[in-house]
């Protein structure tokens, strides 16, 4: 039905050049009807949390229904192909991350979207730190320590992570590419199952989302030593980041934003990137995100561009190097 409503739509398209030549952009303005936002993964999750949490200002700011649809499966891949080969008329749009955008297609040599061919981008929406705990047993008090103590036992530190290639395991797979040491990687069934045995000490280190680890921190039963960020995280801004502590350039986040087909009319790309600058600076969105423990990071969409170009090649690298696969 929709295919017809569109080739109804295109064969009136001279009918409707003339009438917009008569009135201009009265009543044919960017939107005019529902906007999707496609969630690639499961309801329940961050991801789907933040598309959820940001539809309603979007719905405000556009003035016309933002509403969600979670088309999960395949990391991720289902859904982004989906919007990649839609219309691109701007009505549907994908709530992109990390995981969707860089790492799939640098595992993936069959994916059928590109995404920086496929997509244009709106700003950052929001971006998870994470971060690099031990075991308060482990005689590590930072970067530097760990390395150290990883040459001196190779292979011998248990890493824990929430399964085999997510992003936990990711960061840590490129701390050892650039620290040059080897972890024993333990991989569970999820962070939480994990941090669960982080923190009894059956693993001795882990690179967690700041937001996971952040009570167990505070109560003592864990030490961290450096966040995966650039910046500093404002929710442990006293741990310094592993660029910092000597790993230049080390840098392993996860991030959302709004990716939209590429051949979608300007106007519509313009509109969706203001509703979005529009939107995080609300206060409510803002606490939101820092429940989830996401912060919301100022950046023009060729700042994505660039930040999600050097994420592909880093994780491209990786794959050579290691032989990961992902699923």
């Amino acid at each position: 039905m929709k295919r017809a409503l569109l080739a109804a739509i295109s064969a009136a398209a001279c009918i409707a050049c003339a009438a917009h030549a008569a009135q201009g952009d009265a009543g044919g303005a960017y939107p005019t009807k529902p906007v999707r936002i496609v969630v690639a993964f499961a309801p329940g999750g961050n991801i789907d949390i933040t598309a959820r949490t940001i539809a309603p200002g979007l719905t405000e700011s556009l003035g016309q229904p933002v509403v969600v649809d979670n088309r999960g499966g395949a990391g991720g891949r289902i859904g982004a192909t989906l919007v990649a080969k839609s219309p691109p008329d701007g009505y549907t749009i994908l709530l992109g991350a990390s995981g969707t955008l860089a790492v799939q297609p640098a595992f993936h040599d069959d994916i059928e979207y590109q995404p920086l061919r496929d997509f244009v981008f709106t700003s950052l929406i929001s971006i998870v730190p994470g971060v690099l705990v031990v075991h308060p047993s482990v005689p590590a008090r930072n970067v530097k320590d760990i390395i150290a103590l990883a040459r001196a036992r190779p292979g011998t530190l248990l890493m824990g992570s929430a399964g085999m290639g997510s992003n936990v395991h990711l960061t840590g797979e490129l701390f050892q590419s650039m620290a040059k040491v080897k972890f024993l990687h333990v991989p569970f069934k999820g962070s939480g199952a994990a941090l669960v045995d982080l923190v009894g000490g059956q693993v001795h280190l882990m690179f967690d989302q700041v937001s996971s680890s952040a009570s167990h921190v505070k109560a003592g039963k864990l030490r961290p030593l450096a966040v995966t960020t650039l910046q500093r995280s404002r929710f442990m801004p006293e741990v310094p980041t592993i660029d910092e502590s000597g790993l230049r350039g080390f840098e392993s986040s996860t991030y959302t934003t709004l990716a939209i087909p590429a051949a979608a009319p300007k106007d519509a790309v313009q509109k969706l990137r203001d509703a979005v600058v529009i939107v995080v600076a609300q206060p409510k969105v803002r606490d939101t995100f820092e429940k989830l423990g996401a912060e919301v990071v100022k950046s023009t969409p060729d700042d994505f561009a660039q930040r999600l170009q050097a994420d592909y090649s880093k994780w491209v690298r990786i794959r050579k190097e290691t032989g990961i696969k992902v699923d």
